[in-house]
């Protein structure tokens, strides 16, 4: 059981964190790394709430069934290309609260060289985290 509705308790800054969510799914980051990095940080943070949310979001967008079950070990998948697989090592430092080094960094610029999508990516990192550090003290549970 849900131990507060937060979107009831505090309205104003719940409803801020959906609207910096709608701006990202407007901006230009692909909605397929989108949703994979929601997705990978929302199961290293233990989130059901936002796996659930995630992987039907995902699916909704044509990902296969395949990639969302190897994303937890996407390290040892052949299925995720370089781009995808330089944000999910962002997502996993980000998440875990690593050091992303300067290898790291490089690599994830040179996957994405667009400033904005890049600066998009970061966003989504950090925002979907917040979510999470609200659905799991909270014991969010999907529908």
């Amino acid at each position: 059981m849900t131990r507060m509705n937060v979107a009831e308790t505090a309205p104003a800054p719940y409803r801020a964190l959906l609207q910096a969510d709608a701006a990202l799914r407007t901006g230009p980051l692909d909605a397929t790394v989108r949703e994979l990095v929601k997705l990978r940080a929302s199961q290293l943070n233990g989130c059901v709430f936002c796996v659930d949310l995630h992987a039907g979001e995902a699916r909704g967008n044509g990902e296969s069934e395949r990639r969302l079950y190897q994303l937890a070990v996407w390290q040892e998948s052949e299925l995720f290309d370089a781009r995808e697989r330089a944000a999910l090592a962002y997502t996993d430092a980000v998440t875990r609260l690593e050091p992303v080094g300067d290898d790291l960094w490089e690599t994830l610029r040179r996957h994405f060289p667009d400033e904005a999508e890049l600066g998009h990516l970061v966003t989504q990192v950090a925002l979907i985290n917040a979510l999470n550090r609200v659905g799991v003290p909270m014991r969010m549970r999907p529908a």
